[in-house]
């Protein structure tokens, strides 16, 4: 579908400068469409058809913008925040010109993937209670998670308000006994004890659900990690604190599992 709009609004919108430089510019001759100079910064183009440059530079443009994110400790999941530093402030400059948002919360104190867009719809319907999107966590647990543990989780568990979680899948990868070092996952954990490291997937994402399912087993999480959110997997290349933009096979992945979920 066309979508035509003027030029000084195209390169402000992709991050060229303010509306009055780009019409300063425009005017100094270094804007062309199809290859011809404009000097008026009202001229009209359709971005998807025109072939528009700004001083020799095409210009690339894009409604939407797709983002993961490995998510590191200390940094809270929102656009802007008057005391914690955000996800977003993570962001380059031109990243964070089509104002992407986290989709969905993760913990100040939990790393791993996030999903950040601009994509409304998609971000809803990945959010909504009624898409039951899987999303898939690895943490270390202060206790001996076993098979009962697991057996539990499966049937739901019932969390400290009252709510019963639904069917979650519990996985134990590794167990061992604190030796009270820094190698510990996490520190101040008392020497001898029974650690777990466990793999958790759920379906819903109630406030601190990982978290206050072990306390309903009686047992404490030291970190937590997501690993996946439907079908898609953090990419294990980025560091703490490294995003890069999803593929076109990513996002359709996700675009796909929002449609499979509706049919269900």
């Amino acid at each position: 579908m066309a979508e035509r709009m003027r030029v000084d609004k195209l390169l402000a919108h992709m991050g060229f400068g303010t509306r009055s430089e780009i019409k300063k510019a425009v005017k100094g001759g270094k804007v062309t469409v199809e290859g011809k100079v404009v000097k008026d910064s009202g001229f009209i183009v359709d971005p998807f058809l025109h072939t528009v440059a700004f001083d020799g530079e095409r210009v690339v443009y894009r409604n939407f913008i797709y983002l993961m994110l490995n998510k590191p400790q200390g940094v809270i999941s929102a656009t802007e925040d008057g005391r914690e530093r955000t996800v977003v402030d993570l962001l380059k400059a031109e990243d964070r010109l089509l104002q992407p948002f986290p989709v969905g919360r993760l913990d100040k104190d939990t790393v791993g993937l996030l999903l950040l867009t601009n994509d409304g719809q998609l971000a809803h319907e990945l959010l909504s209670p009624r898409m039951h999107v899987d999303k898939t966590y690895e943490a270390w647990v202060l206790g001996n998670v076993g098979q009962a543990d697991a057996e539990a989780f499966a049937q739901g568990v019932r969390l400290d308000d009252g709510y019963v979680t639904m069917p979650a899948e519990l996985t134990v990868l590794e167990k061992r006994t604190a030796e009270g070092t820094s190698s510990d996952p996490v520190l101040h954990v008392e020497e001898k004890s029974s650690l777990s490291l466990i793999q958790l997937t759920i379906r819903e994402g109630k406030f601190h659900q990982v978290k206050r399912m072990f306390e309903s087993v009686g047992k404490r999480v030291l970190t937590l990690k997501r690993l996946a959110m439907g079908p898609l997997v953090l990419d294990e290349g980025l560091g703490l604190g490294q995003y890069r933009e999803l593929t076109h096979e990513e996002v359709e992945l996700l675009r796909g599992h929002r449609g499979k979920s509706k049919a269900e």
